[in-house]
């Protein structure tokens, strides 16, 4: 069962997002369910495990240019669709 909070809005479309693991390339994911507190990401073959963390770059396009936005996030959990993570700025609450 997911808690849906009315305060934080989710953006359901997709979007790239680069997940950055310690010791290894980036990989290049889709953002399919993002919000302030967390963001489950289409991934294969990773290895994530629960409470590793990540760093997760996302490209956001304003048009003219291209803003990268940084965020380091916790995996809360991984199944065979994807991996779901916290923020970490929230993982901590």
């Amino acid at each position: 069962k997911t808690l849906q909070r009315p305060d934080i809005k989710r953006i359901g479309q997709q979007a790239p997002v680069a997940a950055c693991l310690p010791g290894r390339r980036r990989q290049i994911c889709k953002a399919v369910n993002l919000s302030a507190t967390g963001v489950f990401i289409r991934t294969s073959g990773l290895g994530l495990r629960k409470g590793q963390k990540v760093e997760l770059a996302f490209a956001i396009d304003l048009g003219a240019i291209t803003k990268l936005h940084r965020r380091s996030a916790i995996v809360a959990h991984v199944s065979g669709g994807g991996t779901g993570l916290v923020m970490e700025s929230y993982a901590a609450r």
